[in-house]
């Protein structure tokens, strides 16, 4: 059983350090390995991620993480280089396999991004700026589908897709329906179904629900931290 522990948007800033720590320095208690779902910081500055990197440095289990819409603001690369200067693994269109006790786990990490749902989603379509909208959702999901299949030739016991956007509207439900398309796409569903996965792990719904699934039965969870209310959760996985 491969315990793995989530939470995304705790939207870090100077006023925040050491909240997070004493909870973090129990995970060797409760889990293996920690994801982090984007939305580190509040503004994507150095300052803010220097803050998040002292709140994962030196953790007993490994790190890995994608960065949100929040860490992009301003300047993502130096947020990503910084977190890596902590040995957190940041991805985006990447894989990696840890070891958890003995079990290989791959995780396979992208942003994402918006365009709708099934039946009500933005197309590629008209003025370049919507094809471009789209687009960019499309080379994100392609980019998870190709992570997750590589690690599947990596003899991975569970494969794991982590993303700041949703890949399905049933962890959306609390959020305005009108800014669904803001939060997440079916691209990104489909990316999963298509490689295949054990766990879908996403943040940035505030408002949203924690439990979901897709279309092909990959279970899905929002660990926004607005909405799991804790320093993360844990899920459980059959390495079996």
């Amino acid at each position: 059983m491969i315990r793995v522990a989530a939470v995304g948007d705790i939207h870090m800033g100077p006023d925040s350090q050491g909240l997070l720590r004493p909870a973090f320095e129990t995970l060797s208690e409760v889990a293996d390995l920690l994801l982090l779902a984007g939305d580190l910081t509040r503004h994507g500055t150095p300052q803010e991620a220097r803050v998040v990197a002292e709140e994962v440095r030196d953790l007993p289990v490994p790190v890995v993480a994608v960065l949100g819409n929040h860490d992009h603001h301003e300047q993502p690369d130096k947020v990503a280089a910084i977190l890596r200067d902590a040995d957190v693994t940041v991805l985006e269109g990447e894989g990696t396999v840890v070891e958890c006790a003995g079990t290989r786990v791959g995780i396979a990490g992208a942003k994402g991004f918006g365009g709708g749902f099934v039946g009500r989603s933005a197309g590629e379509f008209g003025e370049p700026l919507m094809k471009e909208f789209v687009r960019t959702t499309r080379r994100s999901a392609d980019s998870l589908r190709t992570a997750l299949e590589e690690l599947g030739g990596r003899d991975c016991a569970v494969r794991i897709a982590l993303t700041h956007f949703s890949p399905v509207a049933d962890t959306l439900a609390g959020e305005p329906p009108e800014i669904y398309p803001f939060l997440g796409s079916y691209l990104l569903a489909e990316a999963i179904d298509t490689a295949g996965a054990d766990l879908a792990v996403h943040g940035h719904a505030h408002l949203g629900t924690e439990h979901g699934m897709t279309a092909g039965g990959v279970r899905v969870r929002n660990v926004a931290q607005p909405v799991i209310r804790r320093a993360f959760n844990v899920y459980r996985l059959n390495a079996a």
